[in-house]
């Protein structure tokens, strides 16, 4: 079972830098360096330790900011598969005053981790449960609240490992995985020391993390451990007793030098020699880490970039499809306007047609209506003519006082004009027929 938690009215101090050795050993779990409680914050140093059991896990210590003050679950060995149990909101804790004093948390409410090493005190990072508190340091100090810490989910070879920034990640179907995941530490440029933002991949394994270069000249180094002895396993719902010796160190030991002044010795930090032999397997190990490690980080960027390239092809894309769709529908409307206007013309050339037709069609009735008339006239003046000369015409057998007259003549000749006339009405006749079939042809 998980130790209990306590209630502390002050944050732990900003983090400090613990490099930590090559792994001595195959299956040897490195616990990490972390802020701890005494009655007061006390650095508990990192180190290279086997399970007490083969399953067991090392769980990373919880940090959670509730009504001012900060409730602590130390880290602690449990069997693997078994979940963290966060303090729930209802219950009731004694808070604990730090011996000599402290800065309360400065920062929203929620699980968190220490700040980087040379932070101002009292701030807090917000960060998901399980993160280990060694990611901070290759960050930049923090002077105002800002920072926090996102999961990442790395897909390789088709299976999804979700980062929970802890020494027991979930992996599904794992073939031929390194089982290696970061998270991201992001800051706004108000909340940094330099007054930059910062936007950072970190390693969550807590080997990795500590090994990574600090921010900058800040030096904040670990005191060196005073045992090496395993931590035990938490168990009967009592906290577990710290492997080494925790080093007792006041608020103001745990702030760092500031930039510009020398550094602590290298024999203070307690850290190993930078000289060990390369042919150390273990050391040959740590370094190929650190080289996958890079690998990995390099590939992360490099898909992020093809995934913006792609991206960035497919919104031109888009754009261009929605420029050809517009200057379609630009084309089809000139079209329509085209064919349109062309429709318009045409009906009126047919109705000025029409019109001329009917007007021809109007001038011939009243030419032949004319004709008629003319020859109406005429027929009756040939009418009167012939019966005036019927009145004085003389009994048969007189003798004519008009004889060798020629009447005979003017007979002959009149009857020439009506047959000439009424040629030229069938002819008239037939070239209406012929117009109107020609109108029938037209509107068909």
């Amino acid at each position: 079972m998980q130790p209990a938690p306590v209630l502390v009215d002050v944050a732990p101090p900003p983090m400090l830098v613990e490099v930590p050795p090559p792994q001595p050993y195959p299956g040897a779990v490195w616990t990490g360096g972390y802020w701890g409680w005494q009655g007061r914050w006390v650095w508990c140093a990192g180190r290279w330790a086997s399970p007490p059991r083969t399953d067991d896990v090392w769980v990373q210590p919880y940090y959670e900011h509730r009504d001012g003050a900060v409730v602590f679950v130390s880290g602690f060995w449990a069997a693997r598969g078994v979940a963290f149990v966060p303090p729930p909101p209802g219950l009731h804790l004694s808070i604990q005053v730090a011996i000599g004093g402290g800065t309360r948390p400065v920062g929203p409410m929620g699980v968190f981790v220490p700040p980087p090493p040379g932070s101002r005190p009292g701030l807090i990072v917000p960060a998901p449960i399980g993160t280990p508190p060694a990611v901070v340091v290759s960050a930049p100090p923090v002077t105002n609240i800002g920072m926090r810490i996102q999961n990442n989910t790395t897909q390789i070879n088709h299976t999804v490992i979700n980062n929970t920034v802890n020494n027991t990640t979930n992996v599904n179907n794992v073939r031929n995985v390194t089982n290696i995941t970061n998270v991201t530490i992001v800051a706004p440029p108000g909340s940094t020391a330099d007054g930059k933002p910062f936007h950072g991949d970190v390693p969550a394994a807590s080997h990795l993390a500590a090994a990574m270069p600090t921010f900058g000249h800040v030096r904040a180094a670990a005191p060196p451990p005073v045992s090496a002895s395993p931590l035990p396993t938490a168990n009967g719902g009592h906290p577990a007793a710290f492997g080494a010796a925790p080093q007792a160190m006041p608020t103001s030991a745990s702030t760092p030098m500031p930039p510009g002044h020398p550094a602590p010795p290298q024999a203070a930090t307690g850290l190993p020699p930078s000289t060990r032999p390369t042919s150390d397997p273990a050391a040959l190990q740590h370094e190929r880490d650190l080289q996958l490690l890079e690998r990995q980080q390099q590939e992360h960027q490099q898909q992020e970039r093809l995934l913006q390239e792609r991206q960035q092809q497919e919104r031109q894309q888009q754009e261009r499809l929605q420029q050809e769709r517009q200057q379609q529908e630009r084309q089809q409307q000139e079209r329509q306007q085209q064919w349109g206007q062309q429709q318009a013309h045409q009906q009126e050339q047919q109705q000025r047609e029409r019109q001329l037709q009917d007007q021809r069609l109007q001038q011939q009735q009243q030419q032949r209506q004319q004709w008629e008339r003319a020859q109406a006239r005429e027929q009756g003046r040939e009418d009167a003519r012939d019966g005036n000369a019927a009145a004085h015409r003389p009994p048969a057998g007189a003798p004519s006082r008009e004889a060798g007259r020629p009447d005979d003549h003017r007979h002959d000749a009149r009857d020439a004009d009506r047959a000439h006339a009424h040629g030229q009405d069938r002819s008239r006749e037939q070239e209406r027929e012929k117009e109107k079939e020609k109108e029938k042809d037209r509107d068909r």
